[in-house]
C-alpha cells in the first residue's frame, strides 16, 4: 500500500515502515504553503448547524463532558444513535450493550480490526481504499487482500465474482466502505445481497464503514448491511457526526453492532484514546435528532456542489467519473495529456493554484490508479467556482 509518502524509518517497526506522513497532510500542507485552493482533503470550509454549535456550548458552560465521560460515551449520545439507526433502517440496539462512541470514525476502524483479527489473518477490502484501512490492518499483523472497485461507463463497479474469489480459508472479515471513498460508488441492494450471503456463507465477520450515509445523490439509497439477514450479529457498522454535521475537528464517530462484538471493539478502544470529545458528544446527540428537513437540505447543498465541480471539472477537459455518493469526485487526467497522478498533483499548486489528492496512493499497486485524481466538492460554491476557473487554465 502507498497510501503515505515512504521514507524508511530506522525506528519504525517493520509493521509500519512502508507508510509515512498521510497524503492528506502532505497536500494540505502544500495548500498553506502556496495560497492555493485546497480541494484535497475532505473537510468543509463551513460549520454545520449553528443550533448543534450553540448545544457544544452549552455543555462546555454547563460543565458537561469537562472531565473524562463514561467509556462507552454519555449516555445522551448512545440513546440518540439508537435512535437513528432505528428511526432511519429499522434496526433497533440497546444503548446500554450495543453503541459505543469512539474518537472518530477512524479511531472506530483501528478498535474494530485490533480488536477482531489475529495476526495472520485475512482481511477483504474494497479498493481503492481509505489510507488508514491498510494501516491498521498492519498494526494488527493481518493481510489486507483488495478486491478492486473498476471504472464502467462513467463510474466504478464492484465485481461480485472477484470478491468470493477472493475469500479463502483465511479470510476473518470483510472491510467495506458504502458509500465508498474515494470513488463515490454506492453499493446497491443487490449487490449488498451478495456481500451478506457471502459472509454469511463463509462465518465472515464484517466491518462496515458507512460514515457517508446521509449523502447520496440521484437514484442511489444507503442500506446498512446490517439489515440484511444474518448480518446484525456479525456485522460492526461505523457511523460519524463529522461527515454529516461538518464539525470534523470534532472527532466523534460511534459503532452499533452485537454485544459481543461492541465489548470486543471497546476492549481495544480503552487503550487508544480511553475517551474523548466529551461537551461535543452531547451537542452531537442533539444534531442526531434533527428532523429530516436537515438531513434532506444537507444532501439536497452537497449535490448541487458535485455538480458545480463535475461539469467544471469537465469543461477543463478531466475525464470524470461521476459520484452517487460522498463528497468527493474522482476523474482521469489521461485527456490533459497527462499520465501520472502524483506529480499532476504535486504540480497542481503552482500551476493553477489548486490542491487534489492523487488516487494511486490509495491503490495497493499505484499503477491502477496511475492516472486518477480525487477533488472534494464539501467547500462553499464560490470556493468551487474559483477553482474550476484556475483548472481551466490546464
Amino acid at each position: 500500500m502507498t497510501g503515505m509518502t515512504s521514507s524508511a524509518r530506522p525506528h519504525l517497526n517493520r509493521r509500519l515502515a512502508e507508510f509515512g506522513t498521510t497524503i492528506f497532510a502532505e497536500m494540505s500542507a502544500l495548500a498553506l504553503s502556496t495560497g492555493s485552493i485546497n480541494l484535497g482533503q475532505g473537510f468543509p470550509d463551513t460549520d454545520g448547524p449553528e443550533e448543534v454549535r450553540e448545544a457544544a456550548v452549552r455543555a462546555l458552560r454547563d460543565g458537561r463532558g469537562n472531565q473524562y465521560p463514561p467509556g462507552p460515551g454519555v449516555p445522551e449520545l448512545r440513546t440518540a444513535v439508537a435512535a437513528h439507526q432505528l428511526r432511519r433502517y429499522g434496526l433497533p440496539y440497546d444503548p446500554d450493550t450495543e453503541v459505543l462512541v469512539t474518537a472518530g470514525a477512524t479511531e472506530a476502524i483501528a478498535a474494530s480490526l485490533l480488536a477482531l483479527l489475529e495476526p495472520g489473518d485475512e482481511v477483504v477490502a474494497l479498493e481503492p481504499y481509505y489510507d488508514s484501512y491498510a494501516a491498521c490492518i498492519a498494526m494488527t499483523g493481518g493481510r489486507r487482500v483488495p478486491v478492486t472497485l473498476r471504472p464502467h461507463d462513467g463510474a466504478f463497479r464492484l465485481d461480485l465474482d472477484e470478491l468470493r474469489a477472493a475469500v479463502t480459508d483465511r479470510t476473518r472479515l470483510l472491510l467495506i466502505n458504502t458509500p465508498h471513498n474515494p470513488t463515490g460508488t454506492v453499493l446497491t441492494r443487490a449487490e449488498l445481497a451478495a456481500v451478506a450471503e457471502l459472509a454469511v456463507e463463509r462465518d465472515l465477520l464484517v466491518v462496515t464503514d458507512e460514515v457517508y450515509e446521509h449523502l447520496v445523490f440521484d437514484d442511489a439509497e444507503h442500506v446498512p448491511l446490517a439489515t440484511f439477514p444474518g448480518m446484525r450479529e456479525r456485522t460492526v457498522t461505523i457511523g460519524s457526526a463529522g461527515k454529516t454535521f461538518s464539525f470534523t475537528g470534532w472527532k466523534v464517530g460511534w459503532i452499533t453492532a452485537a454485544p459481543d462484538l461492541v465489548t470486543a471493539v471497546r476492549s481495544a478502544k480503552q487503550f487508544l484514546t480511553y475517551v474523548a470529545s466529551g461537551p461535543f458528544q452531547y451537542a452531537v446527540a442533539e444534531a442526531l435528532a434533527l428532523p429530516d428537513a436537515y438531513f434532506d437540505g444537507f444532501r439536497a447543498g452537497m449535490l448541487a456542489r458535485r455538480d458545480v465541480l463535475g461539469e467544471g471539472l469537465r469543461s477543463a477537459g478531466f475525464e470524470v467519473y461521476q459520484p452517487r455518493g460522498t463528497y468527493f469526485i474522482t476523474t482521469d487526467i489521461t485527456p490533459l495529456g497527462e499520465k501520472d497522478a502524483y506529480a499532476f498533483c504535486r504540480a497542481l499548486p503552482e500551476r493553477c493554484g489548486v490542491v487534489a489528492i492523487p488516487n494511486s496512493v490509495f491503490y495497493d499497486d499505484p499503477e491502477a490508479g496511475r492516472s486518477q485524481v480525487r477533488f472534494a466538492f464539501c467547500k462553499r460554491e464560490e470556493v468551487l467556482a474559483e477553482a474550476v476557473g484556475r483548472l481551466r487554465r490546464l
